[in-house]
């Protein structure tokens, strides 16, 4: 008897790994939800099943990358249409068709194949991430031509133009709902082909066409793939393979905000995942310098510049730097005498919008050249291969979307008409200023040497052409800094693109009033700071806000674009983040998950770096004075910003320390020397910047925390655990379990560094970078500064309750891995 039912367990156990274990579905097959059974693919890489994004009922069939964290999801069967408990069903039927049911044997998604019954086919899951039902070597379905937000290697984008399939990826609505969402890439085929970013039916980032190496608007080649583009009477395609798939792993994703990134793992430490996002710029957008122009950035702001032989369309919104009107012929070309027009060669370029263009693949250079000089509408003409300078395209009427690199790109040749080729073009009003500048310098020279050879000797002369000299260099001086204005907008440009300051426009509020999200006319999406009447923050603030930010430029400082100063409004326009602060993602039980460990680390870095520029590598020494995560933005790849410097005041070269009778800022950041003695130093931004790391790593305010136990705020419940030997008990529990223990403990280390007591013995932001990184051994930490219960006052005279001290000196040491 015992055997019987040993042997009938085996015979169950072994019909249950069939679905759960293996790599493939038979017709007579399923995979249940309610079971938590799987497919797994022969590699052990990939793993199909059903699963949850996010604090909600939904449930999904999706692929997703096995022991790598966090979970990286590829591919979702039913986005559009989840379960809402668990009882989905995958089976394979008779035609070759899966099919997912609900409870009620509903079918909830299928593969779509119509046709008749097939021998024996099977639904395998490859390493690869491709889920294909086939008979024999025929393929009659796969996910691969699914396609969702994610393309692997191997996956096609594109068209098959013999049965007008198109694959393109579409974005998911957010980071736990993957519908779709309004953000896609597509081939257009309008033209010759190209990648074009959609959101909607509009164009917000376009690749540009295939140049023989790589995408004209992003040229860029990965060492460690292969890029193949496929343009013939049956398809249209793109597809990337890696070189050496043993080594790493990489996938293209778009997220919801519509970023494109490129996501790599190392085959032999699957927990690392190194994220390399899409470098953009303004110059980007589509059409952002209009019609005729080409869009250049320096690093840290866009210019836009007329071809040559164009003028602005609008030269009052050009000076202001609005420029998506665009540029327009200075002389038309009279096709009568066509014969004398030329070309100028345009290096370093990104292709302009190929939608309507003309090309030919057989045609070299120099035929090409010739074909368009006989074409009156053709204004100008490029290679279709870059790599044999064979083939030929053709532009014409206008040039749409042209940008300079700073290196790659490639060339184009644009028309000229004959009048303007001996025509020194109108150039930038940067070039004007200049000219007229040093034409005022060279004439009031003239006329200096001119009254001495006159009068010379004369007193009566040296006065007078000592007048002409200060003259002179009066203007030199109002025109240089006539080139330095910042730039102004005026107010009804700005009302217009926050819908009149509208309440549905409004994304936060601080010291200095109202912040609204507003659209420009030329598309750029901006955050405009209102003076609020009621704000004790005004003109002063106003401009040294202005004054401060206008001067600096780093990655990791929210760009100031402009100000608006107009009657009783004083406006403030700044470059828009869409993910808002920090304090709106770690504070906050739901949102604080979508923070793993990896962009935590990678932003207590940034702020590191933006922290350091101020103090050290800008051209003004910068003490911020109110760091603090409602002051750190977050950008479309989760960079952050620091922003907010109505409070800040510049140090000379050999200053330390200064002394205010006005205590700014904000409690729970303030360092004890000012909040007590209004003594600032850069050693106050790193106190505000230690809160701010053990804040990130904990999930938990400084201000507003309260341990139970000990009545500790967030910095004496650090410091008590450090002393304990416990200090991993400080991490989140959102990200507890996928974090790197030696980096989070690295970064709680520091941070109690920064928030030491004294500031003597707190580290320079150029000290705590190396730290971060475990480039420097650190030393042990003192106890920190406003770390009881009620050290965190309401008021300054409260601060005379405080405890400042501790007895307790212990350091914990930690060896890891290099």
């Amino acid at each position: 008897m015992l055997a019987m039912s040993c042997f009938c367990f085996l015979v169950f156990f072994c019909m249950w790994g069939t679905s759960t274990s293996l790599e493939s579905l038979r017709v007579s097959q399923t995979i249940r939800d309610d079971k938590n059974e799987t497919l797994v693919s022969a590699g052990g890489i990939i793993e199909l099943g059903f699963l949850d994004l996010g604090n909600s009922s939904r449930r999904y069939l999706a692929i997703w990358y096995r022991n790598v964290s966090p979970r990286t999801v590829v591919w979702v069967a039913n986005r559009n249409t989840p379960l809402h408990n668990r009882s989905g069903v995958l089976k394979l039927n008779e035609k070759g068709i899966l099919v997912l049911l609900n409870g009620t044997h509903s079918i909830i998604w299928s593969s779509n194949i119509s046709g008749k019954a097939v021998n024996d086919p099977i639904a395998q899951l490859l390493d690869s991430g491709n889920y294909v039902v086939k008979v024999k070597e025929s393929i009659l379905w796969q996910s691969f031509d699914d396609t969702s937000d994610t393309i692997l290697p191997g996956m096609k984008l594109g068209w098959n133009l013999a049965t007008g399939k198109e694959r393109y990826m579409s974005s998911w609505k957010s980071v736990d709902n993957p519908a779709e969402g309004e953000y896609s890439v597509k081939l257009d085929r309008r033209g010759y082909p190209q990648a074009i970013l959609f959101k909607g039916s509009e164009m917000k980032f376009r690749l540009g066409p295939w140049n023989g190496q790589s995408w004209a608007g992003y040229p860029v080649r990965s060492p460690q793939s292969s890029q193949i583009f496929v343009f013939n009477k049956t398809e249209l395609y793109y597809e990337f393979r890696l070189l050496n798939s043993s080594d790493i792993i990489s996938i293209f994703q778009l997220t919801p905000s519509g970023v494109g990134q490129k996501i790599f793992w190392k085959t032999h430490n699957t927990t690392e995942r190194v994220l390399l996002p899409q470098e953009r710029d303004q110059c980007e957008r589509y059409a952002f310098c209009g019609a005729n122009s080409i869009c250049s950035y320096d690093g840290n702001h866009p210019t836009c510049e007329c071809l040559r032989g164009y003028v602005p369309k609008s030269p009052h919104q050009w000076n202001m730097a609005i420029w998506d009107k665009g540029c327009v012929p200075r002389n038309k070309s009279n096709c009568k005498n066509s014969y004398t027009d030329d070309f100028l060669p345009y290096s370093h370029m990104k292709l302009p919008d190929t939608s309507s263009s003309w090309f030919d693949t057989t045609v070299n250079l120099d035929k090409c050249r010739e074909l368009c000089l006989k074409t009156c509408s053709c204004i100008a003409y490029a290679n279709l291969d870059i790599r044999e300078g064979s083939g030929c395209l053709h532009w014409f009427n206008t040039l749409v979307d042209l940008r300079n690199f700073s290196q790659l790109g490639q060339d184009i040749y644009i028309r000229v008409p004959a009048s303007e080729l001996d025509h020194g073009g109108h150039g930038n009003m940067k070039n004007k200023i200049v000219g007229i500048t040093l034409g005022a310098i060279i004439l009031g020279l003239i006329i200096t040497c001119v009254c001495i050879l006159i009068i010379k000797n004369s007193v009566a002369a040296g006065v007078y052409c000592h007048m002409v000299q200060l003259q002179w260099r009066k203007e030199y001086f109002r025109l240089r800094n006539e080139d330095m204005d910042f730039p102004t907008f005026e107010l009804s440009i700005i009302a217009k693109a926050t819908n009149n300051f509208s309440s549905s426009n409004k994304i936060g509020e601080g010291g200095f009033g109202p912040v609204y999200k507003g659209t420009l006319l030329d598309g750029r999406e901006v955050a405009v700071k209102r003076n609020s009447l009621m704000s004790d923050q005004g003109q002063n603030e106003l401009k040294n806000e202005v004054v401060l930010i206008a001067k600096l430029q780093h990655r990791n400082l929210v760009k100031l674009l402009g100000c608006c100063i107009q009657g009783e409004e004083k406006l403030l326009i700044y470059e828009y983040m869409p993910n808002k602060s920090l304090d709106y993602f770690i504070f906050d039980e739901t949102r604080s998950k979508l923070l793993s460990w990896h962009q935590r680390f990678h932003i207590i870095c940034g702020i590191a770096r933006g922290i350091l520029y101020l103090h050290q590598d800008s051209s003004l020494r910068i003490i911020h004075r109110d760091l603090k995560t409602s002051n750190i933005l977050l950008d479309a790849y989760m960079n952050p910003k620091i922003s907010d410097f109505g409070m800040a005041r510049t140090f000379g070269s050999d200053q330390v320390e200064d002394k205010t009778r006005k205590v700014v800022g904000t409690y729970g950041y303030m360092p004890p020397e000012y909040a007590v003695h209004g003594h600032y130093s850069v050693k106050s931004d790193v106190f505000g910047f230690g809160v701010i790391v053990l804040e990130i790593v904990s999930g938990n305010r400084n201000r507003g925390y309260s341990d139970p136990e000990h009545s500790l705020n967030l910095l004496g419940h650090a410091w008590r655990l450090w002393t304990e030997e416990r200090p991993l008990e400080l991490i989140d529990n959102q990200i507890l379990e996928r974090c790197l223990p030696f980096e989070a403990l690295r970064c709680i280390h520091v941070g109690l560094l920064c928030v030491q007591q004294k500031p003597e013995d707190r580290p320079d932001m150029s000290v705590v970078i190396p730290m971060l990184n475990g480039e420097k051994l650190l030393p042990r930490p003192k106890a920190p500064g406003f770390y009881t219960g009620g050290c965190i006052p309401e008021s300054v005279s409260s601060l005379k309750t405080c405890n400042l001290l501790s007895r307790n000196e212990m350091s914990l040491t930690i060896f890891e891995a290099r």
